[in-house]
């Protein structure tokens, strides 16, 4: 199995990634449509670390370093959703317009 199954799987997961984000009105799905697509750049590193010899660590080290980011941002979204939801008793992102300063 060669570097093109790996890439078309990070593709696919981008693309649904993408779509859930553009899509979706609801905070959490937005939430899990970008962690979709930092999912898709996980497959592309370990990917490209597994078939090049000169990138071997680097792409496993960069993919830990976005699992840590993503639960980090993911963190701090829930936060930011519980919070507004405090406030407003839902989570529409249409809702959020009266944030603007």
């Amino acid at each position: 199995m060669g570097l093109t199954p790996f890439l078309l799987l990070g593709a696919f997961l981008f693309a649904c990634g993408a779509v859930c984000v553009a899509s979706k009105r609801n905070a959490i799905g937005i939430l899990m449509g970008v962690e979709l697509i930092l999912n898709a750049a996980n497959v592309n590193l370990v990917a490209f670390a597994r078939f090049n010899t000169g990138f071997r660590l680097e792409g496993q080290v960069f993919a830990l370093m976005v699992v840590v980011l993503a639960a980090a941002e993911a963190a701090v979204a829930l936060a930011i959703i519980l919070n507004f939801y405090n406030n407003h008793a839902t989570v529409d992102v249409d809702e959020a317009k009266d944030l603007k300063g």
